[in-house]
């Protein structure tokens, strides 16, 4: 198991502080990072947190997925390699 997760579902008023308070309360944390849109900077509704060991990210998981957190019900997994993007050719 790899120690990043993807963290789905957070409200769009919840910062880096709050999710690190949270994730704090089941295990160490390396860093978090809250995905936020280009344009607008605005959050997307996802983050990534990386936690100090394989233990702690799978206690993570266990804990907090599906929880109630800010109102919503967060989805906490494994986070995935990005997949390769197509070239665009610019046509």
């Amino acid at each position: 198991m790899g120690r990043r997760l993807y963290v789905g579902n957070i409200p769009f008023a919840a910062g880096e502080d709050q999710l690190r308070e949270l994730f704090a309360q089941v295990g160490s944390i390396e860093s978090v990072h809250v995905v936020t849109d280009r344009a607008t900077g605005r959050p997307r509704g996802f983050a990534f947190i990386e936690m100090v060991s394989d233990e702690d990210a799978s206690k993570a998981i266990s804990e907090l997925d599906q929880t109630e957190f800010q109102g919503r019900q967060l989805a906490v997994n494994e986070a995935r390699p990005k997949a390769p993007r197509p070239i665009d050719s610019g046509f």
